[in-house]
């Protein structure tokens, strides 16, 4: 597929966003670039939503891990749903209550200036790095498939990658984020419809004989009981990871805060935890094919990571797929990395700022852009320190990072919500850095000293060791 086509089609699919923008981004009030007015429609979220989940790095990377660990991603998607449900019965409603623009609010209210501040501070590390870590997948294959062509610098392609959600969302922010998120996310599962489709019709399997193929391959396996694919670890870390990263985070939640009213954005919940676990299991089930396609066709491939680009880029199926894997690609990543750089603006003026709604509205929306110009040039740094690094070793560290930056929000807001004592706020902050480093700590001794190995429940661990060091900073009920 040629580089100049490559660049037509994404030329043309920004030229659409653009025009969305320009559409939706009328008004340059702070309610709408934060809540888009509070006049999303549910389903319309719940869409969008799909995609903000879904990133890039889940479009290529679920697919590539089902040779070494078939369809056990599900016993962790089952666990998501059970997180959803958990955060449209209580924390929704919570935040609704308080009717709040940003969520970490909860935390000023319930402990102290301190803890909000931490909490606030906590989610931006963590934003930072996975929208850096999203777009850099990004931009090393906008740099593989066209830029190196035409001799263009990395760094450009990043200021460009960076540039061109900055372009669409600097104006009206989630009320732009809310619709581009619906076209990206149909573009993503069109890309993943296609690729099935042309995968299948090159092995002559009907819809039926399909489903049998990956039924009876060894990749289909579903539920484990040991070692770190064992049901009872991944299901349990499934829940905690969707509370954690779509209820406490603002990313996420912004949209759910952006419908008309609770009813909504519970019913937005419901619908969106419902169709991911239908989708998780068409992008498990095209990693299937393509390990499937990739041994009769004798392709080979160094990392798994490389196997979807490599079967939809060669040309061998047509160009129609590259172009639909190309526009996919660039879907998944973008609608969760736009929505990021939103969320990470929103935060920061609200949480670290102070905006408040009875202060000098067009001075605050002049900070608010300077802001947001502000995080896009961060995301392009922090993406050319991890591209010099170039090591997936240090990329898995960046991402367990982010991971451990979770635990103390965790810690907090069980605390808040299921107990009555207030706590010593000026020690939270200590608290929630002491946290993550005993973690990590337990976690490089703990085949040692327990015989056991931790995989996604260190999250767990984090945010039980932050509850505990609130126990013990408590003061009255």
């Amino acid at each position: 597929m040629s580089s100049t086509l490559i660049l037509i089609v994404i030329a043309a699919y920004f030229l659409v966003l653009i025009i969305i923008s320009y559409l939706t981004g009328k008004s340059d009030s702070n309610a709408s670039f934060f809540l888009g007015d509070k006049k999303s429609p549910w389903y319309i979220v719940a869409f969008g939503m799909l995609g903000a989940t879904l990133s890039g790095i889940t479009f290529i990377s679920v697919p590539g891990k089902v040779d070494a660990s078939a369809f056990s991603y599900m016993q962790m998607t089952f666990g998501f749903f059970v997180g959803y449900m958990i955060i449209a019965l209580v924390l929704i409603p919570l935040y609704y209550r308080l009717n709040l623009t940003s969520i970490y609010g909860y935390l000023k209210t319930r402990f102290g200036n301190s803890s909000y501040k931490t909490g606030a501070s906590f989610f931006l590390l963590s934003r930072v790095i996975g929208a850096s870590l999203r777009l850099y997948i990004m931009a090393n294959v906008l740099q593989m498939a066209i830029f190196d062509d035409f001799g263009v610098p990395y760094i450009v392609t990043v200021l460009i990658t960076v540039l061109l959600i900055w372009v669409y969302t600097f104006r009206s922010g989630i009320r732009t984020i809310i619709w581009t998120d619906t076209l990206q996310t149909l573009f993503m599962l069109i890309a993943v419809g296609m690729s099935i489709y042309l995968i299948s019709d090159e092995l002559n399997l009907s819809f039926s004989s399909l489903v049998a193929t990956i039924n009876d391959s060894d990749y289909s396996q579903i539920f484990f009981w040991e070692g770190k694919l064992h049901f009872g670890k991944q299901f349990l870390a499934g829940i905690f990871i969707a509370i954690v990263m779509t209820g406490l985070d603002q990313d996420m939640m912004q949209k759910n805060l952006s419908c008309r009213n609770v009813k909504d954005a519970q019913k937005n919940i419901y619908w969106f935890s419902g169709a991911l676990v239908v989708v998780n299991l068409i992008f498990l089930s095209l990693g299937a094919l393509l390990y499937i396609y990739a041994n009769k066709q004798g392709i080979v491939f160094n990392h798994p990571d490389e196997l979807f680009p490599k079967v939809a880029l060669s040309g061998e199926l047509g160009i129609t797929l590259g172009v639909f894997f190309i526009l996919g690609l660039i879907a998944a990543a973008y609608s969760s990395a736009d929505s990021a750089l939103t969320s990470l603006t929103t935060s920061f003026c609200v949480d670290i700022l102070d905006f408040e709604e009875e202060g000098n509205q067009q001075k605050q929306i002049r900070t608010r852009k300077g802001v947001h110009l502000l995080f896009s040039l961060v995301l392009v740094g922090v993406i050319l320190i991890i591209k010099s690094l170039n090591d997936d070793s240090v990329i898995d560290a960046l991402f367990q990072l982010a991971g451990y930056t979770y635990g103390p929000l965790l810690g907090m807001y069980a605390f808040g919500l299921f107990t009555k004592w207030n706590v010593q706020d000026k020690w939270v902050p200590l608290l929630a850095i002491v946290s993550p480093f005993t973690t990590y700590y337990i976690n490089i001794h703990s085949e040692a000293w327990f015989n056991y190995v931790f995989s996604f429940e260190l999250l767990i661990l984090n945010g039980a060791l932050t509850f505990v060091g609130l126990l013990l900073l408590r003061v009255s009920k």
